[in-house]
């Protein structure tokens, strides 16, 4: 059941993908064809990946259960703490450096002042990532 699931969920993927170039092509850039192809496609994943939570759930649940050691919520601990935190410095990253670049662009002798704050934006990944070895030492 699981993989008939997962395998109707790539078979969609792989048919907007192509869809989607099939109509780019053909010059339906500005059309309704492409956004109710899309739609159609979106019906179709979305009920197939709840199918396959919905069986797969159980099975997790059941393993949970059956585990005899929580290291696992350390290492998931671990796993979040440099994800979100690089997550957040690439936002920052991506906020910070267009300004820079606009900044220098109307005088050239900000470059050192604008490389400052986006090496600040950057050290919050840095954070997260000392977060994680700690908790990492801790297990």
């Amino acid at each position: 059941m699981l993989n008939f699931i997962l395998y109707s969920a790539i078979f969609v993927i792989f048919l907007t993908i192509s869809g989607g170039v099939y109509y780019l092509k053909k010059g339906y850039e500005h059309n309704s064809k492409i956004r109710r192809f899309l739609q159609l496609n979106l019906t179709m994943f979305i009920p197939m990946m709840l199918g396959a939570i919905l069986v797969i759930i159980p099975d997790m649940v059941h393993a949970a259960e059956t585990a005899t050691s929580s290291s696992g919520l350390g290492y998931m601990g671990a796993a979040l703490s440099t994800g979100l935190a690089c997550l957040g410095s690439g936002v920052a990253v991506g906020n910070v450096g267009s300004a820079a670049l606009g900044a220098v662009s109307e005088d050239e002798k900000m470059l050192g002042k604008t490389l400052i704050y986006v090496g600040l934006a950057e050290g919050i990944a840095i954070y997260g990532l000392v977060i994680s070895i700690m908790i990492l030492g801790a297990l």
